[in-house]
């Protein structure tokens, strides 16, 4: 045989391995990617809650999108408050890997990470607009990354229900001192601002706010807007219904993800799970904002509510309070510093733009 002819041989040979080798790990790659995931997502609130559970852009939602998205190779069984584990038990669950997910918002987990709270909202914060353009385009994603690494975790935005109403108030405010001693369901920095002026802050799952503002435990409680609040049956404990939006501008739905769990992924599962967060903010939303008017024209035309704006000498010292309350949590805690700074970097070059984008318009 000629030198030559062995060459091509050889070649060819050769070209032959590396096709077998290449196809070889074509087909892995086909049979990985047709693996199946089975997970379990608790839920921080109750059967049934419109937004939190179930409809448009709710997790319930968000884990049927997932399934029809990954061709029924990711599936997400959801369990709601109760059903699986406790309220707000889904930070140490999913932590712990007793559950793969969980949906909440981040401020419930203040004990145990106090700058968690500012990737669900801060008083005298921004907009939506400005929280989500912090969250995907400045640093916010990425510091709530970081911070919740060290706890085995990992966290996307899969909701937002916009701006929130100050709360029911079973007697009505006139100045800051109507605040001193008042018992009021508020949670996250808002109650740590509220706190500071003689109200006594209670944490109440969502299904637990309704009986205690009746009875009397609580007098003044904050849930979430019009729809949410009239399903709770609150305008029947309390008909003073306050607006400002201070306290929550926004307000984000948190995706919890165990991180082992979430490195396990093929990168295209990843991918979906992001995408259909990212359609889950965009849905409830804009499903929030269509319900609302209609809920508190209701309230007030057909339920006896008295909805007004607080009165500006009480916004004005809320707002003091606030700033001194942030810079001091944030002084404390090296962490809560970095993501503080951060967070009102940006927010000072939103408003800068909004003042002369957004405002002018809402003047008109």
């Amino acid at each position: 045989m000629s030198i030559d002819r062995r060459k091509f041989l050889g070649a060819a040979l050769a070209s032959t391995a590396t096709g077998l080798t290449l196809g070889a790990s074509s087909m892995a790659r086909a049979a990985v990617s047709k693996e199946s995931f089975n997970l379990k997502m608790t839920n921080a609130y109750p059967p049934g809650a419109p937004f939190y559970v179930q409809g448009p852009g709710s997790p319930m939602d968000f884990c049927k999108k997932v399934s029809e998205m990954s061709g029924g190779r990711l599936n997400i069984q959801h369990f709601a408050a109760g059903e699986l584990i406790p309220a707000l038990e889904g930070f140490n669950a999913v932590s712990s890997g007793t559950v793969e997910m969980n949906a909440a918002n981040a401020y419930f987990w203040a004990g145990n990470i106090p700058a968690a709270q500012y990737f669900t909202t801060v008083p005298f914060g921004m907009n939506t607009q400005g929280m989500n353009a912090w969250l995907y385009q400045g640093d916010g994603l990425k510091l709530w990354h970081e911070i919740y690494k060290e706890h085995g975790l990992i966290a996307f935005p899969m909701g937002n229900t916009g701006v929130q109403m100050t709360g029911w108030f079973r007697k009505p405010l006139e100045t800051v001192k109507d605040l001193d001693g008042l018992k009021m369901r508020i949670p996250g920095l808002a109650g740590k601002v509220y706190s500071q002026l003689g109200v006594t802050v209670r944490l109440l799952p969502g299904g637990e706010i309704f009986p205690a503002l009746e009875r009397g435990v609580i007098d003044a409680a904050e849930f979430v807007g019009p729809y949410q609040d009239r399903r709770l049956g609150l305008h029947k404990a309390a008909k003073y219904y306050y607006t400002t939006g201070w306290h929550e501008p926004t307000n984000v739905t948190e995706l919890l993800i165990n991180l082992k769990t979430w490195e396990s992924l093929p990168k295209d599962l990843q991918m979906i799970i992001q995408a259909a967060a990212q359609a889950s903010v965009v849905e409830s939303l804009s499903w929030s904002e269509s319900v609302n008017s209609d809920a508190l024209k209701d309230l007030v035309e057909n339920e006896g509510v008295i909805a007004q704006p607080l009165p500006t000498p009480i916004v004005d010292r809320l707002r003091e309070v606030t700033f001194d309350t942030l810079e001091t949590m944030a002084a404390a805690d090296p962490l809560t510093r970095k993501v503080h700074d951060s967070f009102m970097a940006f927010r000072k070059k939103h408003e800068e733009w909004a003042s002369l984008s957004e405002e002018p318009f809402l003047k008109l």
